[in-house]
């Protein structure tokens, strides 16, 4: 299956999604890591309990946030920081269109193929 290719216009038209979505994927990951390891303990002190009913909630709603970004063509590098990349051409190759929330409202940035975030330059 091909990749959609974004343009720069269409991957800022995702930014105002990407502002809301991202908190809820980053809050979902730190209370999927909380739970696992308050299961953890649990299971060592008395063979778990009831402590895994918020697991299965964040790895649900980390799921269901991530499907949603997949669905967009939009692809989650690190959940943390919120990095987020769109395929794209330019002069005739693959790049890719790199934000984060910490960058402007708009997607200044690319990386080759293979360069990454350490090698992103302005568009």
């Amino acid at each position: 299956m091909t990749e959609r290719l974004f343009t720069a216009e269409e991957a800022n038209a995702e930014v105002a999604h990407l502002r809301e979505i991202l908190p809820i994927v980053r809050e979902a990951r730190q209370g999927l890591i909380a739970s696992s390891e308050r299961i953890t303990e649990a299971v060592a002190a008395d063979g778990g309990g009831v402590v895994g009913s918020d697991w299965f909630r964040h790895q649900q709603t980390l799921k269901d946030a991530v499907e949603d970004l997949a669905g967009r063509g939009i692809l989650l590098r690190d959940p943390q920081t919120g990095l987020v990349d769109f395929p794209s051409e330019r002069e005739g190759r693959l790049v890719y269109l790199c934000w984060r929330p910490d960058d402007a409202d708009r997607v200044a940035f690319f990386h080759e193929e293979r360069a990454g975030y350490r090698g992103r330059r302005p568009l």
